[in-house]
């Protein structure tokens, strides 16, 4: 049986503490699919907590696509292919586990699939405005580049993206581009410090969105998000 530890007061509600502890069991692999989680009784011992919190949190792992309960039968882990891996709460608790490597080569693959594309789109839909806003913020990235400035690459780097799919013209591609933000910000910006910035590959995507050319947009973001430069993924955001 996987163990658990009382919750304790924090500015963080109980029943989201429940719910975290258990969530990184389940993504761990500590507690695996189909595994029956101990009764409603042993959890609340076991966390000290109330069956109001309990329930509170066991909603929230159900909404998440991690647990199912039912009557008379209990709770059990629900398989991987049903977990909610976009919800930015689950990203957090994901951040948390010892060994998150599978979670970023996942995450590059899923990188592979869309941002080509989107960076091809914006080189011809993108407005005057947003390639000004592009151009404008790829400057700064060369600056702190330039400076060595870590937080500022980083700030700059998520807006670079976000523009990036917001100019594709497409409304689907915008809640890809929040998700790309939250998990550079989860996995990515805490280990920036002391990584290669891929100024030249950034420079790639820059200059063929601003001449129009989708071809060599779509080129230079395979480039980026290469093995050779994402081998520094997790020292410098992509």
């Amino acid at each position: 049986m996987a163990e658990f530890s009382q919750v304790a007061d924090s500015s963080r509600k109980i029943h989201v503490q429940v719910a975290r502890q258990i969530a990184r069991k389940i993504l761990s692999g500590e507690l695996e699919e189909q595994e029956k989680l101990p009764s409603e009784l042993e959890l609340c011992d076991l966390f000290g907590v109330s069956r109001t919190a309990l329930r509170e949190s066991t909603k929230l792992l159900s909404a998440k696509g991690l647990i199912e309960s039912k009557p008379k039968v209990g709770t059990r882990i629900q398989p991987r292919n049903n977990w909610h891996f976009l919800d930015p709460q689950l990203l957090e608790w994901i951040q948390d586990l010892e060994d998150t490597q599978p979670f970023l080569e996942q995450f590059l693959g899923l990188r592979k699939a869309i941002e080509p594309e989107a960076c091809a789109l914006a080189a011809t839909k993108a407005t005057v405005e947003q390639r000004k806003e592009i151009s404008v913020i790829f400057q700064r990235m060369v600056k702190a580049a330039d400076a060595f400035d870590y937080q500022s690459w980083t700030e700059n780097d998520h807006q670079f993206h976000q523009v990036i799919f917001l100019s594709t013209g497409n409304q689907f591609y915008i809640p890809f581009g929040n998700i790309l933000s939250t998990i550079f910000r989860q996995f990515i910006d805490h280990s920036a410090e002391g990584g290669r910035f891929c100024l030249d590959e950034h420079r790639a995507i820059y200059e063929a969105i601003m001449s129009g050319n989708s071809c060599e947009a779509r080129i230079a973001s395979h480039n980026l998000l290469s093995p050779e430069n994402q081998k520094f993924s997790q020292v410098a955001n992509g």
